[in-house]
């Protein structure tokens, strides 16, 4: 069997950025315990906590999920709660950021992941929090989130000149569909969940597989995970117990600094 320890060895730089993470993700838990907000792993960390019992050896993020309906009192509570070297961020606390979620970031690193990092206010290793939402339909969902997406990324910075003046024009509609989207979805309810309209379409899943959460062990901590992490990681990958090949391990940054070492 392949040694995939090889990714992460104890003392690199990828290792201790997870441990990094980790850390934030700790605190993070118990803010939102102490207010009883849930959330979930997600995505590859969701992954790793059940295929590797942590992080997937060559990953560089952590991504958790909440209830839209909760993020404006996600935002409250982090921003008041957090410790001095985390920060709070998203689109409208750094309006560079051209995504609708947000993040908690670590203010002793530097973290290069993307060409928007560089326009950021705050750009230290961070963890995602993605807000999740019923949808009616999957193929509608994904033909919003190409177009409001596009918009609010064009809006905050992250296109051409032209790109950026279509996305002002378009936004208007493309926010009143979306909105009336929810509208019809909260009228007739839907058990699919989905990333928030405008997010990358990475998948949707039942709420049912997701709620209520449950803890398992991801590296030395117990998380939040959905009831069913069976259900929701077929749904997003398939064969996920297989590992893939190695030029698929995909690894996001391609720059880590610690300020305080």
């Amino acid at each position: 069997m392949e040694d995939l320890s090889k990714y992460n060895l104890e003392g690199s730089m990828l290792r201790k950025a997870q441990m990094r993470m980790l850390e934030i993700l700790k605190i993070v838990d118990s803010i939102f315990s102490k207010h009883h907000i849930e959330y979930y792993l997600d995505g590859g960390t969701l992954l790793g906590a059940v295929r590797h019992g942590g992080f997937i050896p060559w990953d560089d993020d952590i991504d958790i999920s909440v209830r839209r309906e909760d993020f404006s009192r996600i935002k409250r509570v982090l921003q008041k709660e957090l410790p001095n070297n985390l920060v709070f961020q998203d689109r409208f606390t750094d309006w560079n950021l051209p995504v609708l979620i947000a993040k908690v970031r670590d203010k002793n690193s530097y973290y290069y992941e993307e060409e928007c990092t560089n326009r950021l206010k705050e750009k230290g290793l961070f963890i995602d929090i993605i807000p999740m939402e019923k949808i009616p339909s999957w193929s509608w969902k994904q033909k919003l989130d190409y177009w409001y997406g596009h918009c609010v990324r064009g809006i905050h910075n992250y296109s051409s000149f032209q790109d950026k003046i279509i996305s002002y024009l378009l936004f208007p509609f493309a926010w009143s569909i979306v909105a009336l989207t929810r509208c019809i979805n909260y009228l007739i309810p839907s058990p699919q969940l989905a990333d928030v309209y405008g997010w990358k379409p990475t998948g949707f899943y039942m709420k049912y597989d997701v709620f209520p959460i449950k803890r398992i062990q991801f590296e030395d901590f117990q998380a939040c995970v959905p009831n069913n992490p069976d259900a929701v990681l077929k749904g997003l990958f398939g064969d996920y117990m297989q590992i893939p090949p190695e030029e698929k391990r995909r690894v996001h940054n391609s720059k880590i600094e610690f300020y305080d070492e």
